[in-house]
């Protein structure tokens, strides 16, 4: 029964498995020997690894060659799989521009001439994907990998093309087709993706690579748009602080090799259109996994797990409400994390969906003044108040080169709100 509990754990999507067992039956007595010591071990992730038919990898490859403006858009199976590699080989191989949802952010890097960024459901202003769109929409045929085509991930079901062509890469059946119907590649994102690169290297693709150079000029001219459109905001000296000056600062002091966890709602999308996706640096974020709080908590595991590598959290005000005793945590363990509580004073998403579906919005959505680098100090834990953008730079040099935990407390404007679609109707945007 541990074993039936623990392949499922590790394998396909992998998850929680639950074991039930009686008060009665540990109280009992092994009477019989066992007759060998177990050689195996089921709580390794990935423990099977499958791959499609090759028949299959076949007929998807050549229609991505005969494709006239393909893309591929990678969710979170990529990272799950390890198949980051896989994925920028067929990026190069085949001249395919790439897209990630925000759980597949870091599967390729998105400095990369055809790395197209984080696309979905903030695609607004001031989207890091805005201006990209039309490759989205004019796509006449579209690569999925471990992508679950969810709400988030699609902007409602409205941003992927109708017309196109699905092929769909999951390690769960049910995912394939879900939304759009596809050809069905039914397998483990990394050797999928390495079979598709095999089959590839035995076709023609000429026209992939004579599509590049304008793909390229096209991708390069989206990016300067964007970086134009945020400059107002990123550069902002306004208090209280915009969180995009305080993404932008960050930016420029994390280390390739940094953990990047964030917390559910706004926190999430600021880290995934603000910071930037490096060969390297990882993005946890709890996008179908969990709610409010998770972030910080998360991170602490990130640390736990791989001390060797410096990780950063972003919260907010509201989920951090639900966590902030696990301070003590990190104190009494040593725990060397940066946590930046974006304290704007209302929980964000709520109030400004509540005033995009209603038309206003209820009480619970605002708080009183909360100082958390007085909490943080309470706990034992070096808390740094922001409040300035000119000392946004100074703030986080220190917090990153403490020998343990920190937080900043970074009073941010209410007013600020990320690209979100659904909010862009509403007067303040």
């Amino acid at each position: 029964y541990v074993d039936m509990a623990s392949a499922p754990a590790a394998s396909a999507r992998p998850g929680p498995a639950v074991l039930l067992v009686s008060m009665e039956l540990l109280a009992e007595r092994e009477e019989q020997a066992i007759a060998a010591p177990r050689q195996a071990a089921l709580g390794h992730y990935p423990l099977d690894r499958v791959q499609p038919d090759p028949a299959v990898i076949a007929a998807a490859a050549q229609l991505l060659a005969d494709a006239r403006p393909p893309i591929v858009y990678a969710g979170g199976g990529v990272i799950g799989s390890g198949a980051h590699a896989e994925l920028r080989a067929l990026q190069e191989r085949a001249s395919l521009p790439v897209a990630t949802s925000t759980m597949g952010k870091g599967g390729v890097g998105e400095s990369h001439p055809l790395s197209m960024g984080v696309i979905g459901y903030f695609m607004a202003t001031r989207g890091m994907a805005k201006f990209a769109r039309p490759l989205v929409t004019d796509a006449d045929v579209v690569l999925l990998v471990g992508n679950r085509t969810n709400q988030n991930g699609t902007d409602s079901w409205t941003l992927l093309p109708r017309g196109a062509t699905y092929i769909h890469i999951d390690i769960d059946e049910i995912e394939i087709g879900r939304n759009y119907e596809s050809l069905r590649l039914k397998g483990d994102a990394k050797l999928t993706l390495r079979a598709l690169n095999e089959a590839l290297a035995t076709i023609d693709l000429t026209k992939r690579h004579a599509a590049r150079p304008a793909l390229e000029r096209t991708l390069s001219a989206a990016k300067a748009q964007h970086r134009a459109e945020i400059a107002e905001v990123t550069q902002s000296d306004a208090s209280p602080i915009r969180p995009e000056r305080f993404m932008a600062e960050l930016e420029k002091q994390l280390a390739d090799d940094h953990i990047v966890v964030a917390d559910a709602s706004f926190s999430s999308i600021w880290i995934a259109n603000y910071l930037a996706a490096t060969q390297q640096r990882r993005f946890i974020t709890p996008r179908g996994q969990a709610g409010l709080g998770w972030g910080f908590p998360m991170a602490l595991g990130a640390r736990i797990g791989q001390p060797q590598r410096p990780v950063f959290c972003v919260v907010g005000d509201g989920g951090f409400g639900h966590v902030w005793s696990e301070l003590e945590t990190a104190r009494r363990h040593g725990i060397r994390v940066v946590v930046a509580v974006m304290n704007n004073g209302i929980l964000g998403y709520q109030k400004h969906a509540e005033d995009a579906g209603l038309g206003r919005h209820t009480n619970i959505c605002d708080f009183a003044d909360v100082d958390h680098a007085a909490i943080a100090r309470a706990c034992g834990v070096k808390g740094l108040r922001l409040e300035r953008a000119s000392d946004i730079a100074a703030v986080i040099a220190e917090a990153l080169a403490t020998d343990g935990p920190v937080l900043i407390d970074v009073i941010a404007d209410p007013a600020a709100m990320p690209p979100v679609t659904v909010f862009t109707h509403l007067p303040n945007y």
